[in-house]
């Protein structure tokens, strides 16, 4: 049965993908990727619990939180990008690969990120085929609140972030209220306790355990890829007063701010 789970949704994720990619060369904007991220996941998440046998109410409890984090950041997202245009950095993918960017982006992109979705879940994937333990013990419990905090960090950090750019005055300004005078990515942090969160509640079964590959690659992912080490690297020439809050602001994990000379 496990066998049957990885492969019902690897197939849900490649369907997903390919229609997705399909769409995005319709309107000509490959950024609708970014949207279906969050959603995906649920994909994947409801295809192990239709197709699992394993302990119900494991299943739909994985399917809920999983459910609950991906439709409100592909919401998210959505409100924030449609009808803003593409993305720059698929523009500038456009433009370098001129005829061949509808094969780049397929097998770049949207397929890559398909095998990410499906790597990243594998502990749902691998708890749904697992009928033992019969119910939920401290782990599980531990995995619950740890998702909790960062699905709070996630929604509020972005909640504040938005209404900070709603306000003109705020043009050009640093965002260091709120979340954000802890950490410069609260959001990103709140990703990497969703996934590790997720992954405690699977290792309650043994086979849940071996899914450690799925957070592992998602802290990678946030750390040193798509997350804080790709928005750093434009974000100071962008923002006059980055650099203090760099020195005053952790980079991920929470922590009081530094004082710094200055505020003598």
């Amino acid at each position: 049965m496990l066998a049957s789970v990885l492969l019902a949704c690897a197939g849900a994720v490649t369907v997903l993908m390919l229609v997705t990619w399909l769409v995005s060369l319709l309107v000509r904007d490959a950024s609708i990727v970014d949207i279906i991220w969050g959603a995906g996941f649920v994909v994947v998440a409801a295809t192990a619990a239709v197709v699992g046998n394993g302990f119900p109410d494991r299943r739909y409890l994985l399917l809920t939180l999983v459910g609950v984090w991906g439709v409100r950041l592909s919401s998210y997202l959505a409100w924030r990008n449609l009808g803003h245009g593409e993305d720059y950095r698929y523009q500038a993918m456009r433009k370098k690969h001129g005829d061949r960017f509808w094969l780049v982006s397929l097998v770049q992109v949207f397929l890559l990120q398909g095998v990410l979705m499906w790597v990243v879940s594998l502990p749902v994937q691998l708890a749904a085929s697992a009928d033992e333990p019969a119910g939920f013990g401290p782990l599980a419990l531990l995995g619950i609140a740890v998702w909790m905090v960062g699905l709070l960090f996630e929604s509020v950090g972005d909640a504040q972030l938005a209404s900070f750019k709603a306000r003109p005055e705020n043009e050009g300004k640093v965002m260091d209220r709120g979340l954000w005078r802890f950490t410069r990515h609260p959001n990103y942090f709140g990703d990497f306790c969703v996934w590790w969160g997720i992954f405690l509640v699977a290792a309650e079964t043994v086979p849940g355990r071996y899914g450690v590959i799925g957070p592992l690659v998602m802290s990678f992912l946030l750390l040193r890829v798509s997350g804080v080490a790709m928005l750093e690297k434009t974000i100071g020439k962008r923002r006059p007063g980055y650099a203090e809050y760099v020195q005053r602001t952790s980079a991920f994990f929470p922590r009081p701010p530094r004082r710094l000379p200055t505020d003598a």
